[in-house]
């Protein structure tokens, strides 16, 4: 298993894109997916604690953070492919995959289509099921708004529905922190991001499938993805 040009910020070419990542720490390697609409510092502090027993490895998906892409039709198969080229890549055989909200949907798509390549799977705060006709309509309506009006009103409801009304009080600087994350991605990565979600498709007849080791971690006051 290859360490070498390990670091922040890092880049590989893969499939005639530039896919940014950090890749810090030695021994048994996890691949953290962030979530919709975050880049891969949402993991920051997870990879400051983890370096020192495990490889940690984070990328920006396709079309977030430094992870331009602007022009392709987004997709968590076309997400899952690319984590795949990226541990390819890396020479990583088996990977521990650790995927928040959309990075669970990710991980599990990814898990379907490419089983052999996962040691252990951890899903936070995400789900199986796909979006029902109400939800795929409200990301839609989502998309046209944020195209008419830019994403900071979008980013503004998203904040208040994804955390505690006491987090928003009691802990301004992690909720601006978010904030700033979300607003540094284009227009074109929240509305391509949405209709990637509306567009998913189901994994939960495929979860006995699930033959590693499975840690599942949801908040306990989530609304978005509730226990």
């Amino acid at each position: 298993m290859s360490t070498t040009n390990q670091g922040r910020n890092l880049t590989k070419n893969i499939s005639n894109f530039t896919l940014a990542y950090d890749d810090l720490g030695e021994g048994i390697p996890i691949i953290f997916l962030h979530g919709f609409p975050f880049t891969k510092s949402m993991w920051s502090n997870q990879i400051d604690t983890l370096q020192q027993k495990y490889r940690v490895i984070a990328p920006d998906i396709r079309g977030f953070g430094n992870s331009k892409d602007d022009s392709s039709e987004l997709s968590m198969d076309l997400f899952a492919d690319d984590m795949i080229s990226l541990l390819d890549k890396l020479e990583l055989d088996k990977v521990t995959v650790c995927g928040l909200s959309m990075g669970g949907y990710i991980a599990l798509n990814a898990f379907e289509r490419y089983p052999e390549r996962f040691k252990a799977i951890i899903l936070c705060d995400t789900q199986c099921n796909a979006d029902n006709e109400e939800g795929k309509a409200k990301r839609y309506k989502s998309i046209e708004e944020i195209k008419s009006k830019g994403t900071a009103e979008f980013t503004a409801g998203f904040i208040k529905n994804a955390f505690h009304p006491e987090t928003l009080t009691s802990k301004p600087e992690i909720v601006s922190e978010i904030r700033t994350m979300m607003l540094s991605n284009s227009i074109q990565a929240f509305t391509h991001g949405l209709k990637a979600l509306a567009e998913r498709k189901e994994t939960c007849s495929k979860l006995d499938q699930i033959n590693v080791p499975a840690l599942i971690i949801c908040g306990s006051d989530d609304m978005l993805t509730p226990v």
